[in-house]
């Protein structure tokens, strides 16, 4: 009898747009993955971006040139990203503060800096509002001096300070506890001064977090609402925030005006991140250069 070789399998061709790893269950995950994403991300952001237009072009571009809308974009924006700059160093001070200090109440005063994250946004505004009013303990002292503190754009000011800072702080705080002490050492035997070892050694090396901790403070104060509308006043043109003119507007069941405003505001926020991932990218570059 002759013997008859038993075919071999084919082999299927390798399709290099599979993604291959060794780990079970990839197909689920990134299923799921993508499903909350669509649902929870891109699905609203597309409405966002759709019910504007129902006031046709000449509409949104009416809509978002009015003064009162104007006025109150420039107040979030700007306001929130001079908090999140002050946050920066105050950030840097208090996170080398908690990190390389040892000091009686250092635990508490750690734990203090989750406030802004675990007290809900409306009883922080109604406990800044009472502190920094005309009649509060320091309200009080800086109207002795002309200083008008809630009320006015100062007043939202701390009240974006307050709630960004533990971004910041937080940021900092793990790269302070990895920096070898050792590099510091190693530059004071050659000569550095304080100044000199805070500026070449410390800052390039802490610069990717604080800039990551800078953005989340920002993105954070842009869009805060519970802490910062007791204490502004909400004049219309002067004190009134982006975040509350879209309430006013859909009160006013002015969806599209409102979708308006917060496109914008998506438009802004993704031009100041693309922005900010570009100098964190430049920074992490030039430190390992």
């Amino acid at each position: 009898m002759t013997a008859h070789a038993i075919p071999a399998a084919p082999v299927k061709a390798r399709r290099p747009w599979v993604v291959h790893s060794v780990l079970p269950g990839f197909g689920l995950s990134l299923g799921i993955t993508l499903a909350y994403l669509g649902a929870i991300v891109v699905l609203p952001l597309v409405a966002l971006a759709i019910r504007p237009w129902e006031l046709g072009l000449n509409g949104v571009v009416h809509a978002l040139a009015a003064p009162r809308v104007a006025a109150a974009l420039r107040l979030s924006f700007g306001l929130s990203a001079l908090a999140a700059l002050l946050n920066a160093p105050l950030g840097v001070l208090l996170a080398w503060t908690l990190t390389r200090y040892e000091f009686p109440g250092r635990r508490i005063l750690d734990a203090l800096v989750d406030l802004p994250f675990a007290l809900p946004t409306a009883v922080a505004g109604i406990a800044l509002t009472a502190i920094y009013a005309p009649t509060g303990p320091l309200g009080s002292l800086a109207a002795k001096v002309g200083i008008k503190t809630a009320y006015s754009p100062l007043g939202i000011f701390i009240a974006l300070v307050f709630i960004g800072l533990p971004f910041v702080v937080r940021s900092l705080q793990p790269v302070l506890q990895d920096l070898d002490k050792e590099v510091e050492e190693a530059a004071t035997t050659l000569g550095a001064n304080a100044l000199q070892r805070a500026v070449r050694v410390i800052l390039p090396a802490l610069g990717p977090s604080l800039v990551s901790g800078v953005s989340l403070a920002f993105a954070r104060a842009v869009g805060e609402y519970g802490s910062v509308v007791f204490i502004a006043g909400n004049l219309p043109g002067k004190t009134e925030i982006a975040p509350l003119l879209i309430v006013i507007k859909l009160e006013q069941y002015d969806y599209a005006g409102a979708a308006a405003v917060g496109l914008a505001m998506v438009a802004i926020s993704f031009g100041s991140l693309v922005a900010i991932n570009g100098l964190q990218l430049f920074l992490a570059r030039r430190g390992k250069a």
